[in-house]
């Protein structure tokens, strides 16, 4: 008997379990939260380039006079003052050349005394008619050579001694010794390069550029910097200098950007690296975690004022390493999912949070 009533027992619980359920109230709809970036430019419509924060301003120091150093005063990277000593030569030989001359004028001194009293006395006997005109006149051409002679000692004494104080090297202006190409010991010539000072000031950055499309380049053409001491930050710039010729070795074209900024935090010697706009318009990009495919198509979602998603379709360009450039579909403005694509729904309702979870007013640009 049991056996029989058993089948009739299974529908009646069954209809009352769902009649249950059917009291149940609805369970309340969970707002997910989704990350949302906005477009930025793509770095794939940029070339960009290795260089090195120099200083706008690098003078070669260099000797005015030959002679052997005798002291090297400062070392590579060292900061200097203005009309700081730097290097000095050997002082024997300029001492000896300074002597000479002032012994010259000495000497030319009492020349000349000598010939003025030989032509007063001429004159004296000329005037009582003892001598005849043209030896008064020899004497006088004796006594001017002897005044020209004396004029052209004196500025030769003037040049040893300013020949005396060459034997010193000094800064032209506050800077850093950028490079030291002297030791002590070493005989150098007039003009030699012993020292290159970056001067304070300015900071730019030099690059080498390709010798294949050096023809898009030009001055002025504005470029932004990366610093690899902060590579969260561009810095807005442009070529101020670009080299006629090729380096011999290299077969590149040096250039030099300088920062639009009056204050940039660059160091000396940083490496830095230079963005260059490749075409007129740059395409945005997105993080490729953004995107998602359909039926090969593919697309982003986007969300709305009212924080609901909307599918969008998208032309992509070249795949990058973390991020792919959008040719069309997307404006600047937009906010786009950056993960967690493939479980959204069209219309959704989302709660949008920044990359730190915090809520983003889609109002409001990053």
């Amino acid at each position: 008997m049991f056996r029989y009533a058993l089948p009739l027992a299974l529908p009646v619980s069954l209809a009352f379990l769902l009649s249950a359920c059917g009291h149940e109230e609805p369970a309340a709809v969970t707002v997910r939260p989704a990350m949302v970036v906005q477009p930025e430019p793509s770095t794939q419509a940029m070339d960009s380039y290795p260089g090195e924060v120099r200083a706008r301003f690098e003078p070669d120091l260099a000797f005015r006079i030959g002679g052997k150093v005798s002291r090297r005063l400062v070392e590579e990277g060292q900061r200097v003052k203005a009309n700081q000593p730097l290097a000095e030569l050997d002082p024997e030989d300029v001492r000896l050349q300074l002597e000479a001359s002032r012994a010259q004028v000495a000497a030319a001194e009492a020349n000349l005394n000598l010939v003025r009293a030989e032509r007063d006395r001429y004159k004296t006997l000329m005037e009582r008619q003892m001598v005849s005109r043209s030896q008064y006149d020899n004497a006088e051409n004796l006594y001017r050579a002897g005044a020209a002679r004396l004029k052209q000692i004196k500025a030769e004494f003037d040049v040893a001694s300013n020949q005396a104080s060459y034997s010193v090297l000094r800064a032209p202006q506050d800077g850093v010794v950028a490079r030291r190409l002297v030791e002590v010991g070493q005989v150098v010539s007039a003009g030699q390069t012993v020292f290159t000072l970056a001067t304070d000031g300015e900071r730019e950055v030099l690059i080498s550029l390709p010798e294949q499309s050096i023809g898009r380049f030009k001055i002025g053409q504005p470029v932004s910097v990366e610093l690899w001491s902060q590579p969260d930050r561009r810095f807005s710039g442009h070529i101020r200098e670009l080299s006629p010729a090729a380096d011999p070795k290299s077969r590149t074209f040096a250039a030099r950007v300088a920062f639009t900024a009056a204050s940039v935090p660059a160091e000396l010697g940083q490496s830095a690296r230079v963005f260059i706009q490749v075409v007129d318009k740059v395409p945005l990009s997105v993080p490729l975690s953004a995107l998602t495919a359909e039926n090969g198509a593919t697309y982003v979602w986007v969300v709305n004022a009212n924080n609901t998603l909307r599918k969008v379709p998208v032309r992509v360009g070249a795949f990058g390493e973390k991020t792919v450039p959008v040719l069309e579909g997307l404006a600047p403005n937009d906010w786009v999912v950056a993960a967690g694509v493939h479980v959204l729904l069209d219309g959704q309702q989302v709660r949008p949070v920044d990359r730190s979870n915090r809520v983003v007013n889609l109002a409001v640009k990053e």
